[in-house]
Order: structure tokens, then sequence, then C-alpha cells
């Protein structure tokens, strides 16, 4: 699976939020304005479907777009890339990390520690 870049990122998290859209309906959520122009998105969206990522039923010459690859799935991808790149693939140095630098909250601390508890 391909990294996706930030543009195209932006544009996967509209489809995993609506599960399918036109083209129209992904300008209508994005948050710009103005609003970037339809030729951009398509083309952005026509790229998602040829890495993948994307896939479209056809109404004529509409498209109707839908995610292939789920959230869940560039997350794990998106994960290991920052263990490996970040923490020397160390799932201990990234903890150590967020609640180092992240100044996590007592509530999360402990939900890290009930996680933590329930794999013994």
């Amino acid at each position: 699976m391909e990294e996706l870049t930030k543009t195209e990122e932006r544009i996967m998290q509209v489809f995993w939020r609506l599960k399918k859209a036109f083209v129209k309906d992904v300008i209508e959520q994005l948050p710009d304005d103005p609003k970037p122009p339809y030729n951009t998105i398509s083309s952005v969206v026509r790229l998602l479907e040829k890495k993948g990522y994307l896939g479209y039923k056809a109404y004529g010459k509409t498209h109707e777009y839908y995610p292939v690859v789920s959230k869940g799935e560039y997350r794990k991808l998106y994960i290991k890339k920052l263990l490996s790149g970040y923490f020397d693939n160390s799932p201990v140095s990234l903890l150590s990390y967020m609640v180092e630098e992240e100044k996590l909250t007592e509530e999360e601390i402990n939900e890290l520690k009930k996680l933590i508890d329930q794999l013994d």
C-alpha cells in the first residue's frame, strides 16, 4: 500500500467519514473557503482510485466513489512508518513520548494501564 500525500489523506478522511460520495459531495465537506476547483479534487480522487484506495460505481459519465482501503488499514501503515522513522521500531519509545510530551491526562494514562493489564 502506497503512502498518501497530505492532500490525498484529507480527501480520504472525507471518504472514510461519508462511506461513499461523488466529487461534488467531497468538495462540500472540505472546510476550505473558497472551495477548491472541481477539477482539482476530481484529479486527486482519480489518483486515489489509481493507487487502489478508492473504488467506484459508474452512473453514465458520473462516478460514485467509495473507500477500498479502510481507515484502520491505513492507520496500521502510518503507525508502522512512524515507529520505524521516529521511534526506532520501539512501541515503548512511542508510548514514552506520548506520556511525556503530549501531557496525557490521568484518565488517559489509566486507560493505557488497563490496556496493558489486559495483555497479561
